[in-house]
């Protein structure tokens, strides 16, 4: 059936168009069916959508996504055919019912995921039934290397390639900002890819993209690796593993990450980028991802022997998740206190001996020494961590001179004093994140929180918890309101809650 194109310019993110209803019934499709859009030779698997009013009989109305990738313009006629479902939604569907996938198999479905082919539902019907049926250890090495092989990769001629990853859940986790740099310098090649905020305050490519560009192409990171060391680049920029940027779509709303998928996911990309060494952080403890150090063990367990299928030498660090890394969080605030540290050659001893700790780790993985923390650490003191950083930094279109005094942060301020005297009990990481998001971040990059006070530290009545920086007075307001209804930090003797909460007059 030959239809008129009404261009809708929208991007939904997945192959999807707009019948008439009349049309949809004569074609012989109900909504959530497909049709194959051809045009000029060129054609893709849509899934329909059916609406009264908007689109007039003998129109078709195309998505961005569709009339971008056919070159479709307005007032273009296509053809329009009913085509099956694919055969990944009775893949799905046997998985659903508790039945294990065959390499192909998986291999068909992840292809699905890459070209478009499964409709919301569908997505989300694999990421459940990953969740609440699991996989073992065939399927996830299985759809590893099918998550590898239908996205780009790099291959490097000549050096010893390594990455390092944190499953995250940790807020101002900004250690890789240290730890590429740490490690390039002493001749090892690192290609970082990472990823933006999803539920966090700032990502790595966040915080990276204040002092430098990180949206590169795969040829660019091999080429800046090549020439400098190492890169810390934005994963979504490139086409590496790109089926696990729409699983993660589907799993953010849910809030679930299934145990295959996020193996898959780190390892998929470590993969894709040629690396052989890899460390991978997994924070423990309260208001982090893993709650326990026992279950912290099972997963590392989980990752080497994947890894071991691979052909991956994985190392883990189990770290402690409990409370935020350093004292800021929010893009700017990250930056300024991983390169002010590099200048400085001391900083919080959080950020410092993690950053140490997992660099050191991945040196003795590449055989380069035994004692991998002095060894980084003697990098790091002889200014050989400041002196790479600036190299990447330059290598990505930022100014390689720049200091921490040149990042500037969210002009708008307040500080949440303490009430009380004490020692800090607690610091809650998900009250941290709420309040650095409602001040702007990781959108406005000056937005975030200053921690003065963290556990253990003694403060007195009148003393700064933590100061909120926002770069528009609203969202200062709505952060500072939050932060006084909901304290981030905990002080001995402090009121946690009232019950009820009206007072008696």
């Amino acid at each position: 059936m030959k239809l008129t194109a009404t261009v809708l310019p929208i991007k939904v993110g997945r192959y999807s168009v707009v019948l008439n209803h009349d049309d949809s019934a004569e074609i012989g499709v109900v909504e959530g069916d497909r049709v194959r859009i051809s045009f000029r030779g060129m054609d893709v698997s849509a899934s329909v959508q059916i609406a009264t009013g908007l689109i007039a009989r003998g129109k078709i109305g195309v998505y961005l996504d569709v009339s971008e990738e056919l070159g479709i313009e307005e007032g273009d006629d296509v053809d329009v055919h009913p085509v099956s479902r694919p055969l990944s939604v009775e893949l799905i569907r046997k998985k659903i019912e508790g039945k294990k996938l065959g390499r192909e198999e998986l291999y068909e479905i992840i292809e699905d995921i890459v070209e478009n082919n499964l409709t919301e539902i569908e997505l989300t019907a694999f990421v459940l039934s990953n969740y609440l049926v699991g996989m073992d250890f065939d399927e996830i090495e299985w759809m590893t290397r099918a998550m590898i092989e239908t996205g780009e990769t790099i291959e490097f001629e000549k050096g010893i390639v390594v990455d390092k990853h944190s499953i995250g859940g940790v807020p101002g986790n900004k250690v890789s900002l240290i730890i590429v740099p740490t490690v390039a310098s002493a001749g090892l090649l690192i290609p970082k890819t990472a990823s933006r905020a999803i539920t966090s305050a700032s990502g790595t490519a966040d915080t990276m993209e204040v002092l430098a560009n990180v949206n590169l192409s795969v040829s660019e990171i091999k080429e800046i690796t090549e020439r400098v060391g190492g890169v810390i680049a934005w994963g979504g920029a490139t086409n590496i593993a790109p089926a696990d940027d729409r699983i993660i779509r589907v799993e953010y709303p849910l809030s679930i990450d299934p145990r295959p998928q996020l193996l898959a996911s780190v390892m998929a990309k470590k993969g894709a980028v040629g690396a052989r060494h890899v460390a991978i952080d997994i924070p423990v403890g309260k208001g982090a991802k893993i709650a326990s150090t026992e279950e912290g063990r099972k997963l590392a367990g989980e990752f080497v022997e994947l890894g071991r299928r691979l052909g991956f030498n994985i190392a883990c660090a189990i770290t402690n998740g409990s409370q935020p890394i350093g004292r800021t969080i929010g893009p700017a605030l990250e930056a300024r206190e991983a390169l002010k540290t590099m200048e400085e050659g001391r900083g919080s001893s959080s950020l410092l001996e993690k950053s140490l700790g997992i660099a050191g780790m991945i040196l003795e993985m590449a055989g380069l020494t035994s004692d991998g923390y002095t060894m980084a650490k003697e990098l790091f003191l002889r200014g050989k961590s400041l002196e790479k950083f600036r190299e990447i930094v330059s290598a990505q279109g930022g100014d390689e001179s720049v200091s921490s005094k040149d990042i500037v942060i969210g002009e708008k301020t307040f500080v949440v004093e303490s009430k009380f005297e004490g020692a800090v009990v607690d610091v809650e990481n998900s009250r941290i994140v709420r309040i650095a998001r409602l001040a702007g971040a990781p959108k406005d990059k000056g937005a975030g929180v200053y921690i003065h006070k963290k556990r253990g530290e003694v403060v007195k009545v009148g003393e700064p918890l933590i100061t909120i920086y926002a770069e528009k007075e609203w969202k200062l307001t709505q952060a500072m309101e939050f932060a006084i209804e909901n304290p981030p930090v905990i002080v001995s003797g402090m009121i946690l809650e009232r019950y009820p909460s009206f007072k008696y007059v």
